[in-house]
């Protein structure tokens, strides 16, 4: 006989349904009453009972759950108020979110132990990891906007704006360092006053709008300055020297055309290069000079993941004293050789030692005190610091061979074949000074030399710069390596007339030739004041700044 009576369902007991899912029965009940897997009735003793369908509910439950879905998101899908798969994609949104979040976290942690973070530091990481990127786009564009207020240029704030940094979401160490630097950066006065100070001069000489044609071109040119000054640098041209107008007339000649609505003092474009076209470009670039905004571009470009423009700051400085030097075109060459064509002074002590026919063995018993410093010093005594800021004592050493080697292949018409950045001490630095210097009065000896002309300049001046760079690199020799400095002091107090009419007019300014001059004793001898004048410290020896030879 057929029974046709479909089966009854099977039902579980909690403890069945529990071990054929796998869950704890604890967390099985405590997911019955929360509606994820509802008994489907009791029996006749009050346990729960469960149909075949509270398997597969909680079979999605601890799936949906491991991925991280709460509870009450479970059970509207399971309950079908929500679809699974739109469910699915807004979890998949918020996971992703908290995956950059985690991510950042672990990119601060790493930068925090890197940088060996103090506890304040570390609080301000954990800050920044704690910002949304709205609340970090904030903190910047609160600071422009705070920089900028009153002031009336669109165009330089919709270029601050448009190039805003964007911490990735999963950044690099270097670019969690930037945006750690860049925060305080933002919060320092200054660079809010550079920053303003910039905007206000863009208020009056640039375009009202942002141009993105204009900015590449601005780019163009920068490169191109920077460039063409690196150059000269890396061949040891001092900027404030006639030789430096060339590179300046360069860099004029490049500039100007990108200058179209860019007015000068008198409200007009200058037409060609010249004292106005020279005096506008030094103005822009004393303007862009700050070197707190110049890193916040820095920062922003690496924070941003784009091509970091190394720092500006030797090229400018380089520039900006080329075009304080040559004023004019041709300015400071014209001055040098009506200055090099005259005769020398006949007063005192400077027509005894610096006669044309008395020089050469005044510059002779200024190398052999010279020679007796260096013979005074040990190799142990090399990597002392000297008064010449980024020079130890054996690249002071080395330069005072250098500075023989060049003015002799000057006398001579035969230069030397290794350039100033070449070791020319080699293994004894007393035997390289040595021979040196006697190939340099050798050359100098040369009958007529004196009166001979070298450009506009006759013999007798060149062997004049090269006593006044011995007795100069000779007093920081001296004084870097505890020997007397006062070594030729009658000399030195003869040629400080002479020094003060050469380089009176040079700017005393970073990227020159010289410091500001410095104050000397009341009862300084020859060679202190000579220092002193050169912007050494002669009352404390600390070094000011590399004097390049001039």
């Amino acid at each position: 006989m057929r029974n046709d009576t479909a089966p009854e369902p099977p039902e579980f007991g909690i403890g069945e349904l529990a071990a054929r899912t796998g869950l704890p029965v604890k967390l099985v009940r405590h997911w019955s009453d929360l509606g994820i897997a509802p008994p489907a009735g009791r029996s006749p003793s009050g346990y729960r009972k469960y149909g075949p369908e509270a398997v597969a509910r909680l079979d999605l439950a601890r799936t949906l759950r491991e991925l991280g879905l709460g509870l009450p998101e479970i059970r509207s899908v399971l309950d079908r108020e929500r679809g699974l798969a739109e469910t699915a994609a807004v979890h998949a949104d918020a996971l992703e979110a908290r995956i950059r979040t985690l991510r950042l976290q672990q990119a601060v942690l790493r930068s925090a132990g890197r940088r060996g973070s103090t506890a304040e530091e570390l609080r301000v990481l954990t800050e920044l990891a704690r910002m949304s990127a709205a609340e970090r786009e904030e903190t910047v564009r609160s600071f422009v906007t705070g920089a900028l207020n009153g002031i009336d240029a669109p165009g330089y704030r919709g270029a601050l704006l448009a190039a805003m940094p964007e911490l990735p979401a999963d950044p690099t160490a270097e670019q969690v360092d930037a945006w750690f630097e860049l925060s305080s950066l933002v919060r320092d006065p200054a660079v809010s006053a550079g920053l303003r100070g910039m905007a206000a001069y863009a208020a009056e000489h640039s375009p009202s709008v942002y141009e993105e044609d204009q900015v590449r071109e601005a780019e163009r040119v920068t490169d191109f300055w920077v460039r063409t000054v690196s150059a000269a640098l890396a061949q040891g041209l001092p900027a404030d020297s006639p030789a430096a107008d060339e590179v300046v007339a360069a860099v004029v000649a490049e500039w100007l055309p990108a200058q179209k609505g860019t007015p000068g003092a008198d409200g007009s474009v200058p037409a060609a290069d010249g004292t106005e076209a020279r005096g506008l470009l030094l103005a822009q670039l004393e303007m862009a000079s700050d070197p707190g905004v110049e890193r916040y571009w820095q920062l922003t470009c690496l924070i941003n993941g784009l091509p970091v423009r190394p720092g500006l700051a030797a090229a400018g400085e380089w520039l900006m004293t080329a075009l304080r030097a040559n004023p004019a075109p041709g300015a400071l060459a014209a001055r040098h050789e009506a200055l090099y064509g005259s005769a020398p002074s006949q007063e005192g002590d400077v027509a005894e030692f610096l006669r044309p026919d008395r020089i050469v063995e005044t510059c002779a018993t200024v190398l052999g005190e010279v020679e007796k410093l260096v013979a005074g010093v040990g190799p142990d005594r090399f990597g002392d610091r000297t008064p010449c800021a980024g020079w130890d004592v054996r690249a002071l050493l080395d330069h005072l061979v250098w500075e023989n080697l060049m003015w002799t292949g000057l006398a001579t018409g035969a230069p030397p074949e290794a350039g100033p950045e070449a070791d020319h001490l080699g293994t004894d630095h007393v035997a390289a000074f040595r021979e040196a210097a006697g190939k340099t009065l050798t050359a100098f000896r040369r009958p007529g030399l004196p009166e001979e002309r070298f450009g506009p300049a006759p013999g007798w001046r060149m062997v004049e710069q090269l006593l006044i760079e011995m007795l100069v690199h000779g007093w920081d020799l001296a004084r870097a390596t505890g020997q007397p400095t006062g070594f030729a002091p009658g000399i030195a107090a003869a040629v400080l007339p002479s020094v003060r009419e050469i380089y009176g007019s040079l700017p005393r300014t970073a990227g020159g030739s010289f410091a500001p001059e410095q104050r000397a004793p009341e009862h300084a001898d020859g060679n202190d004041r000579l220092a002193a004048y050169l912007g050494r410290d002669v009352l404390r020896g600390m070094p000011l700044r590399v004097p390049p030879s001039g």
